[in-house]
């Protein structure tokens, strides 16, 4: 009976040593950590005496190589085509399409920017949505239309990370057109939107009607080459098209160049001058009685030749009344002119009908 109690006393006295304080002997470390400790962020409110949660590892972005290129192409005007009628103060939803023709992924730390012309309340900067390369994106942005009739233009950049603005085909500018009417507009007198005007205006020589040529004082310079190059681009592209040459006229060279150094001096790539002049008033300004006026303008940085410009009119698609400009039976004279500042080329070709019963002197 007694061999039990022993027994009891040796479980006892090894129990009493397993929970005693220290060990004499720590544990051997086997193993050498493969990777560095982590700090784990506690969350507010949680138990601090529970055991952490287990975490996902995290992966950082991924970053571009480098050396890639930023550059993209215009695909479409989702909303919002060039010269779109909106009454003062409308919202103005514009949505352009537009691929990524680099070797960059987009990301949201690349930036469509404000850049110029007439802002219509839209943000100064909006992150871009993540857009490989090859893949095509369509950027957004919300504007007011002006509270006055008018025709207005703002001009947007996509930037990079560090500020540099993207070329996006010739340019580095998406832009948005519109024109700003309401009911107690004026009605029955020419447009500006580019397309052919049908009307009649006397117009004694020197005399104007409506807004004259805007006054420039920036230091721009013409180039001769230049203007000769599209009036040959436009005439040979009429005889392979079975049509007659246009007519040069020197008025109407007059009224082009007029246009061309004001869109250098005011960085304007649109119809109406600085002073609110339209082809119609600018051809009226110099003496010019004409039946039908319409007007092709382009600007770009870096410039582009004569041949180039002509070239980019034929084919747009964005707006083909540019091609029909080219190609008219409407419009038998023409005037050119070209203007280079601030490293913009500036192009304008004015196409003109004479009113009937005027006669033309070259």
């Amino acid at each position: 009976m007694r061999k039990p109690f022993y027994i009891c006393l040796l479980v006892v006295f090894i129990l009493t040593a397993c929970s005693g304080g220290a060990t004499a002997f720590p544990p051997t470390v086997t193993s050498t950590p493969t990777s560095a400790p982590t700090t784990e962020t506690p969350v507010s409110g949680g138990d601090t005496d529970a055991p952490p949660a287990a975490h996902p590892a995290t992966t950082a972005a991924p970053t571009n190589p480098p050396g890639c290129t930023n550059s993209g192409a215009f695909v479409a005007d989702v909303t919002v085509p060039d010269n779109a009628n909106f009454e003062a103060s409308a919202a103005v939803h514009k949505v352009w399409r537009i691929k990524n023709t680099g070797t960059c992924a987009w990301n949201d730390q690349y930036s469509l920017i404000f850049a110029k012309g007439s802002q219509m309340g839209a943000p100064v900067s909006l992150p871009l949505s993540a857009t490989q390369p090859g893949d095509t994106l369509d950027i957004a942005v919300d504007m007011a239309a002006p509270g006055t009739n008018g025709t207005y233009r703002a001009d947007f950049e996509i930037h990079t990370p560090s500020g540099a603005a993207i070329p996006i085909d010739q340019s580095t500018f998406l832009w948005v057109i519109i024109t700003v009417i309401n009911a107690t507009a004026e009605s029955g007198g020419p447009s500006d939107t580019g397309e052919s005007s049908e009307g009649s205006v006397s117009i004694s020589s020197g005399g104007s009607s409506g807004i004259g040529l805007a006054t420039v004082t920036c230091a721009y310079t013409t180039n001769q080459a230049n203007v000769n190059a599209v009036i040959l681009a436009i005439n040979a592209y009429r005889a392979q098209n079975g049509l007659p040459a246009y007519i040069i006229n020197a008025q109407l060279t007059q009224a082009a160049q007029a246009h061309s150094a004001d869109m250098a001096c005011n960085s304007l790539f649109y119809h109406n001058g600085s002073n609110g002049s339209t082809a119609w008033s600018r051809v009226a300004a110099i003496g010019f009685a004409a039946s039908n006026v319409t007007e092709n303008v382009y600007g770009s940085y870096p410039p582009l030749t004569g041949q180039e410009a002509v070239n980019w009119w034929a084919a747009d698609q964005t707006d083909v009344r540019h091609n029909q400009n080219l190609l008219s039976l409407k419009y038998n004279f023409i005037g050119v002119g070209y203007a280079f500042f601030n490293n913009f080329g500036y192009y304008v070709v004015d196409f003109v009908t004479p009113a009937q019963n005027i006669q033309i002197f070259e």
